[in-house]
């Protein structure tokens, strides 16, 4: 199992409230980087957030000794060949412990870095970007003309594929275009708090798909947790939580996750509705999983709620369903890293290893696409 803790502004006992924030700082970021690796944790998610990613993570690297980056991209926003050469060089300096995010976002925040393209063409742009990416880090020079992206004599200077391997790629998206994108491209895909009943039927949604291109991926999932020494002392932390959460910031949030063009954020929508009902149990959608933190907060909105044993069950029906690999968070977020890194953390067989990046063998996976991607 891997197990991974997030790492991204804003964060506090309950950050969508002025005084339940935290100032998160470059000192703020190094405790938590510091302890994620104390702790055991696979690696750390460094998500969209206030702080460049890039900057972010290259400034915590020499505080941590094991931990992995999963570092989040946006195709597009950045060349391949500059973004492959970042990555590269971060890969270098980290010693391996490099992974990619691929995000392609919504169009109301990438709008913001001047990316108009709707929908579906995102996903027809990352697909053109991670083609390019894997010819880079595959050591070839590539001239190319494409849609979305032209390059001429591209080649990263840095021995990639020798002694620097390709970052192995992660991914999610709910939609039928971002299931291709990862069923061609990605290594593990990933999915935001979903029910473990939903998460397998993505999971083998998915699994068909890569069997088309020959592939096999592995599969994780976002996910709060709330956990406590028993059940009932974590439904009244979750209760505390959830009597923080006023009209004003659930109006606020529901607007901002209702102008978004993401499938994934509708599906974690709808777990909700964006009501709050008077009983928080009305929005446990499986057993000791609650959609509330959804009201107030974009993306994942759904925690697993109770005791360690019974986070443990949660976890292995998760495992069950197809996922080995954990994005998890509590608020605040170091204080929840410490309670589930001492309180659950030991008991899982967790892994510092992820998987590796495969080898793609151009001419069987994408040969109905060689006509247009290598023209060099």
């Amino acid at each position: 199992m891997n197990v991974f803790w997030y790492m991204c502004a804003p964060d506090g006992a309950y950050p969508w409230q002025p005084e339940g924030s935290r100032q998160v700082d470059y000192g703020y970021y190094k405790q938590l980087a510091q302890a994620y690796d104390h702790l055991g944790y696979t690696g750390a998610l460094f998500a969209t957030g206030a702080h460049d990613v890039w900057v972010l993570a290259s400034a915590l690297l020499a505080h941590t000794e094991r931990l992995r980056f999963l570092v989040a991209i946006h195709p597009g926003l950045v060349a391949p060949t500059l973004l492959a050469k970042m990555a590269a060089t971060f890969q270098e300096f980290a010693r391996g412990r490099l992974l990619i995010n691929v995000v392609s976002g919504d169009a109301k925040m990438l709008g913001a870095y001047g990316m108009m393209l709707p929908h579906d063409e995102r996903y027809d742009m990352a697909d053109e970007y991670l083609q390019l990416w894997h010819r880079l880090f595959a050591g070839e020079s590539v001239t190319y003309q494409g849609k979305y992206f032209s390059t001429d004599g591209a080649k990263l200077a840095l021995p990639v594929g020798e002694s620097i391997a390709p970052p192995p790629l992660w991914f999610g998206g709910s939609s039928d275009k971002a299931l291709d994108v990862a069923a061609r491209h990605v290594d593990t895909y990933l999915s935001w708090g979903e029910t473990p009943a939903q998460i397998g039927e993505k999971v083998e949604a998915v699994k068909a798909r890569a069997a088309q291109y020959g592939r096999e991926l592995e599969y994780g999932i976002r996910l709060y947790v709330i956990v406590r020494d028993t059940d009932e002392k974590a439904w009244e932390a979750a209760a505390d939580l959830y009597g923080r959460m006023d009209d004003a910031a659930i109006t606020a949030n529901q607007r901002f996750v209702a102008r978004s063009d993401s499938v994934g954020q509708q599906r974690m929508t709808a777990l909700h509705g964006g009501l709050k009902p008077e009983n928080l149990r009305d929005l446990e959608v499986a057993p000791n999983l609650w959609a509330g933190i959804g009201l107030v907060r974009p993306g994942p909105g759904t925690a697993i709620v109770g005791s360690p044993d019974t986070v443990l069950r949660t976890l292995e029906a998760y495992q069950k369903a197809g996922v080995d690999t954990f994005i998890l968070s509590g608020m605040p977020l170091l204080e929840e890293a410490y309670r589930f890194g001492e309180k659950v953390l030991p008991r899982l067989d967790v892994s510092r290893e992820v998987s590796k990046a495969r080898n793609y063998t151009w001419s069987t996976l994408f040969d109905r696409d060689l006509s247009t991607v290598k023209n060099a």
